[in-house]
């Protein structure tokens, strides 16, 4: 499975990241970074969770960076 981390500067000046693929997995940070960390984070606490459940099987992951259009 491949994730793609978007991420995007809000106009508060905040970093916002998420996994389109994988929903709900978004972050903040005050930084492109920070942000992007923290929804890779998520992103991999979401899968592990849903193995852990049963809901799905392991799998080999890709996670990319790739800036919101």
């Amino acid at each position: 499975m491949n994730f793609n981390i978007e991420h995007e500067q809000e106009e508060d000046g905040r970093w916002l990241a998420e996994v389109p693929e994988l929903p709900g997995v978004l972050a903040y940070g005050s930084t492109a970074e920070e942000a992007m960390g923290k929804a890779e984070a998520l992103a991999l606490r979401v899968l592990a969770d849903r193995i852990e459940a049963g809901e799905s099987r392991p799998l080999p992951i890709s996670i990319g960076f790739a800036a919101a259009a």
